[in-house]
């Protein structure tokens, strides 16, 4: 069974809908409930909708404990909920906006990890997988980007971290960095961002199936092979030279 963070809407649910059809039992977890009940009525397998904010510790014990309480293990944390900031200068942004992005972002990734792995050393039979949701910016930044950027570069080190920390007890950690996946949060890309040089101008955006399909084969590998990190992305969007 898979557990889903950021899974009400965009590549979340693109990736539930997905491992769900491909017979996985899914539980979506997010902060909108009637989001995410309308993903679990599009399920086609078992799912179950969690409300939980990942960035609070005591949310994400409840949502492991009752993710194990209802399907007895966790086979897979796709650890995707995030937020960005305002583009503005980085003297503009208030603390507040870095305090919140750098809690769902990375505390929230490595809460999630850790109850992950705590339950995956104890379930029999023992092990897992671990995708983190790296982003295209764990690469290379957006203007004005420097909250998101900077969790999502941290990222990239709590997946080679966690990699290493789980091959003892089986658990696989890996990431996939995404660019330009159509979504209601990317849908400002089709008109025009900022670009590096100053200038805005639109840029192309790729099916968020492609990325659930992915996913779904990062997660379906066995358990002796890991993809450690893969970029999926829109071709022709600035990444490579960005800048």
């Amino acid at each position: 069974m898979a557990i889903i963070t950021g899974g009400g809407t965009g590549v979340g649910k693109a990736c539930a809908l997905a491992l769900s059809e491909a017979g996985w039992k899914v539980v979506i977890c997010g902060r909108r409930r009637e989001l995410l009940d309308e993903v679990v009525d599009l399920c086609a397998d078992e799912a179950l909708a969690v409300t939980a904010d990942v960035s609070e510790p005591d949310q994400v014990d409840a949502l492991f404990a009752g993710t194990t309480d209802r399907f007895g293990r966790v086979d897979l944390l796709f650890n995707n909920a995030g937020m960005g900031t305002r583009p503005v200068p980085v003297d503009e942004l208030a603390v507040a906006d870095w305090m919140a992005t750098v809690g769902v972002n990375l505390t929230g990734s490595w809460l999630c990890a850790r109850a992950a792995f705590a339950q995956m050393k104890r379930q029999r039979p023992s092990g897992g997988r671990i995708i983190n949701n790296g982003s295209v910016s764990a690469q290379t930044p957006r203007p004005h980007s420097s909250p998101y950027t900077a969790t999502k570069h941290a990222i990239t080190g709590l997946t080679k971290a966690l990699s290493l920390d789980g091959r003892e007890h089986g658990i696989t950690v890996g990431q996939i960095d995404i660019g330009n996946a159509e979504s209601p949060l990317t849908a400002a890309m089709a008109t025009g961002v900022p670009q590096a040089d100053g200038s805005i101008r639109a840029e192309p955006l790729m099916d968020v199936d492609d990325v659930a399909g992915a996913v779904l084969y990062m997660a379906e590998l066995p358990a002796d092979t890991n993809v450690l990190t893969m970029t999926v992305m829109a071709n022709g969007m600035p990444l490579v030279g960005r800048g």
